[in-house]
């Protein structure tokens, strides 16, 4: 009886120690008194027997879950704050092999408080999972999930909670979960489901949205203000954006940046961001510098693609997307661009096109007076659009090595529509005379940013047959800023050693040695291109000179053109032949058969003038020096209106007709011969006359320009009867020339 007394009692005092000790230890760490806080003795116990047994992981974190979630129901948020900080600690202490199930029941407590809808819970459960993602494993799970995790921190980043100061701990809260999903998912293979468009259209938009705030913005680089953080040490919700966002970006592979570039553009669309547009220039700013740079031409790709999607948005709203896309390969033309270089530049042209028509389309619905200004203003905006297409193709194109410029020079040029010729690509009857005209000026202009600064050691490579054709024929065209704009373009690209802005202005130089003019002795190659294309050069300068609607700017950058073939590719030979160019100039105003208008004339005397003597100066002959300065001499005082200074001045009195008796006053091919007789000059080739050759195609265009003015355009301002007439004339002189 004894013994057995002695079993029972042994058996009723066990019930108490038969519970798990793991229960027991967990049971221990929380105090009577909840503000009491985490026993760290206790605490300390348990610790140690999870690292002892590892095995039991599992079951103390199902238990703590099993707690937490009964606290949670109860309020009892002091035993929650207090199971939280064990796990916490629980996991920085274990790393075995076993604490996969453990971070399951984890995730789960995690997930617990999230779901509810005290942001004090919220924040402490984003803490805990912001520890936990900061923990590298040494084994990758298979059947984790962060889904849940994702949608509920982009929620907290959304967060509409009516005080500002909660409201901001919630979406600081939301941001550093997100942060903590990229770190713990971006570089496990396992879950790459996370680059996937259903998790990155939460993610992206959730910084942005937190980025775009302008009470956030305003915070950030505040004076006295670290970076990233605000007031009473609440981190600032912009900066902590910007920061995951461009962590994201860095992380991106090459099969992801698609995805990670769209929700931008959607989430841009979405709250109407393209116009005004600094918040989408300063977005494109941070992910093109984020990325990998072999990874750029994808963005661009991408934003190329939305310019497409939105063909028919307001001319702002396009405008703002051409913009972002002048930053973008402004970028990324420092580093790689890939095989979108055409790409890009044909996109452009594009809208371009498209632009022109939608402006010249409201032109012509123009019926009444209050359609007027509406369509002025509609028209003023696709100027927004076209300018930035240009300064777009301009940008990206002056930024590319040289041989990729010149392929793109030859793709622009290729584009222009040219009356007569093959390279003609756009439809003229369709968008008429003013379309053509508005492209064609645009892409000049285009190609003129592109040349800027463009060095090539050949002229040769830099200015083949296929590009000089149609460049020299839109030089015949009776617009003057299209000739302007080809002379501009044959500056960039001939003027190898920058020396326009010395010659900037046409007008008697009188030391052209204080010009210190840099120059290199002409190459072989450059002898050549000469011999090849000379003849071209001065025929379209000489008919360049005689056209009609000429003014000052267009005699000035005729001289400067003269002048830049003087300096860059000039030898004894190319000398004679601009003499002789200029005598024909010369005699041609004087002659004035084609009954040009006294300004003409008397602009082609002074362009001669001001060339031969800036010519004798350049080639170092006195006796040259020394008649043109005569002749400069006796017009100064007796024909002022022959000289740049005068003729170019306004209000300028003109002559009734020129004076044609005093020889003196002309230069003669004669004394320009006998002051040639030095060693290289073949000074009898100045007794034979220049004449422009002019092939078929010159007439061909100037035709198809004219005919299509009258017969395709319309154009009122062009008698058809008068017009057939002047070109057949026109026709006539050229064969005879």
């Amino acid at each position: 009886m004894p013994t057995c007394f002695v079993f029972c009692a042994g058996v009723c005092g066990c019930c108490g120690p038969l519970r798990p000790r793991y229960k027991r230890l967990v049971d221990n760490i929380f105090p009577e008194d909840p503000k009491d806080g985490l026993s760290k003795s206790d605490m300390e116990k348990l610790t140690f027997y999870a690292v002892s047994a590892p095995e039991k992981l599992d079951r103390i974190g199902a238990y703590l879950a099993e707690k937490l979630s009964r606290d949670v129901v109860r309020h009892r948020y002091g035993n929650v704050v207090i199971a939280m900080e064990a796990l916490d600690q629980l996991l920085m202490a274990c790393h075995s092999q076993s604490i996969k199930p453990f971070v399951e029941s984890f995730l789960h407590m995690v997930a617990k408080l999230l779901e509810s809808r005290e942001p004090d819970l919220q924040v402490l459960g984003t803490n805990s999972f912001v520890k936990f993602a900061n923990i590298e494993e040494d084994t990758p799970s298979y059947h984790r999930r962060y889904e849940f995790f994702v949608s509920q921190f982009s929620a907290m980043c959304h967060s509409t909670h009516e005080d500002s100061e909660t409201r901001t701990r919630i979406r600081v809260a939301g941001i550093k979960g997100l942060q903590g999903v990229v770190r713990k998912t971006v570089n496990d293979e396992l879950q790459a489901i996370i680059w996937e468009p259903q998790h990155m259209d939460k993610l992206i938009p959730s910084m942005l949205f937190n980025m775009q705030d302008s009470e956030n913005l305003d915070r950030v680089g505040h004076p006295g203000t670290p970076a990233g953080t605000i007031q009473d040490g609440e981190e600032n919700p912009a900066a902590l954006a910007e920061s995951c966002f461009r962590e994201l970006l860095g992380r991106a592979a090459y099969g992801n940046m698609n995805n990670a570039v769209r929700p931008v553009l959607i989430h841009l669309d979405n709250h109407h961001l393209w116009e005004p547009n600094e918040f989408a220039v300063s977005c494109f700013r941070i992910i093109m510098y984020s990325i990998q740079a072999q990874h750029s031409h994808h963005v661009i790709q991408q934003v190329l693609n939305h310019l497409d999607t939105h063909n028919r948005n307001t001319p702002r709203v396009r405008a703002g997307i051409v913009q972002v896309l002048l930053e973008t390969v402004a970028i990324a033309a420092k580093g790689s661009v890939g095989p979108t270089v055409l790409e890009v530049f044909n996109t452009l042209l594009k809208h371009l096109r498209m632009s022109v028509d939608f402006e010249l389309g409201e032109n012509s619905r123009r019926n009444s007076s209050s359609s007027v200004s509406s369509g002025r203003g509609k028209e003023s905006e696709e100027r927004i659009v076209q300018n930035a297409i240009i300064q777009t193709i301009g940008f990206f194109g002056g930024n590319l090595p040289d041989y990729q410029r010149a392929e793109v020079m030859m793709f622009i040029m290729g584009k222009v529509p040219v009356y007569g010729t093959p390279c003609h690509t756009l439809d003229t009857v369709k968008i008429g005379h003013q379309g053509t005209k508005r492209i064609q000026t645009m892409l000049l202009s285009s190609l003129i940013m592109v040349t800027s600064g463009f060095k090539s050691k050949s002229m040769m490579a830099a200015l083949p047959s296929s590009f000089l054709d149609p460049l020299f024929s839109i030089s015949l065209m009776e617009d003057s800023e299209l000739r302007q704009l080809v002379l501009e373009i044959l500056h960039n690209i001939i003027d190898r050693h920058d020396n326009r802005a010395k010659l900037r202005g046409i007008r008697i130089i009188p030391n052209v040695a204080a010009l210190k003019i840099k120059r290199e002795k002409i190459s072989k190659q450059d002898v050549a291109f000469m011999k090849k294309q000379g003849q071209q050069l001065y025929r379209h300068i000489y008919l360049g000179c005689k056209e009609e609607h000429n003014v000052h700017k267009n005699f000035e950058l005729l001289f400067t053109t003269l002048a830049i073939l003087t300096i860059e590719l000039a030898n004894e030979e190319v000398v004679v032949e601009l003499i002789r160019l200029a005598v024909a100039l010369q005699d041609m105003a004087l002659a004035n058969e084609e009954k040009m208008s006294m300004f003409i004339c008397c602009g082609i005397h002074a362009l001669v003038a001001a060339y031969l003597n800036f010519l004798s100066q350049m080639i170092a002959n006195p006796p040259f020096c020394q008649h043109v300065s005569k002749v400069i001499e006796l017009r100064t005082m007796d024909a002022p209106h022959l000289l740049p200074e005068n003729i170019f001045r306004d209000k300028c009195p003109l002559p009734e007709c020129l004076d044609k008796e005093d020889k003196q006053l002309y230069f003669q091919t004669a004394d320009l011969a006998e002051c040639l007789l030095a060693p290289g000059y073949n000074a009898e080739r100045l007794s034979v006359p220049y004449v422009p050759q002019v092939t078929g195609t010159t007439i061909r265009i100037r035709s198809c320009f004219i005919i299509s003015r009258v017969y395709l355009e319309g154009d009122k301002t062009i008698n058809s009867g008068k017009c057939v007439k002047t070109l057949l004339c026109q026709t006539e002189v050229l064969h005879n020339n």
